[in-house]
């Protein structure tokens, strides 16, 4: 699974990434204007879920996390990598994430209010809201551990996708997937627990 996920990642760089990276260099654009965009699209698609169109928040939330992928690339093309830019982007990735799931919050509210279905909802909401953040924390944790933390298959650009999926889907869908996204990150999540304390122990 995590060699699959490489390869789709350097397929991604080579042919997405990087094409348009040189782009943005070239139009002027800086790493961290990239990564403010991606956030203000993402909080203005987690505003229309808010509001009941979730299509319309799922495209969104989709280019925003789109964004993501640019911002690090142009960074590293233009030489412009800093300890700052990088707090930046981490901080917009949860902010943007914190503010779906606020406004799936009053999605539910409004579709499931009265009904059993409310309780549901909200529960496998907040369990992959609260697995997601736990799957951010302890990567930026074992990195500042000296420990390289990238692996799981649930990380930030599996769940964008999945949730986006859910989004543009039904509202079934859309429970099924954060189920998913759930329970795989608190896969993720004890996993990299697991590899914190064996590089700690070995250390």
């Amino acid at each position: 699974m995590q060699e699959l996920r490489e390869y789709l990642r350097g397929r991604i760089h080579t042919y997405v990434e990087e094409p348009i990276a040189r782009l943005l260099n070239r139009l002027g654009v800086s790493p961290n204007a990239i990564t403010i965009l991606g956030l203000l699209i993402s909080v203005i698609g987690a505003t229309f879920v808010g509001m009941g169109h979730i299509s319309t928040g799922g495209m969104l939330f989709l280019l925003g996390g789109c964004m993501d992928l640019f911002d690090g690339s142009l960074a590293r093309l233009t030489g412009n990598v800093t300890k700052f830019g990088n707090l930046i982007d981490s901080l917009a990735d949860r902010t943007g994430e914190a503010a779906l799931y606020l406004g799936l919050v009053f999605y539910g509210i409004q579709h499931f209010s009265g009904s059993i279905n409310l309780i549901t909802y909200m529960t496998v909401l907040f369990v992959a809201l609260i697995s997601s953040q736990m799957v951010s924390y302890l990567r930026a944790k074992g990195e500042s551990l000296g420990i390289k933390m990238r692996e799981g298959i649930m990380t930030r650009p599996e769940r964008v996708i999945l949730l986006s999926i859910g989004l543009l889907t039904s509202d079934n869908i859309l429970v099924i997937v954060m189920g998913i996204i759930g329970i795989l990150s608190l896969i993720t999540g004890f996993f990299r627990l697991w590899l914190v304390w064996q590089n700690l122990e070995t250390s």
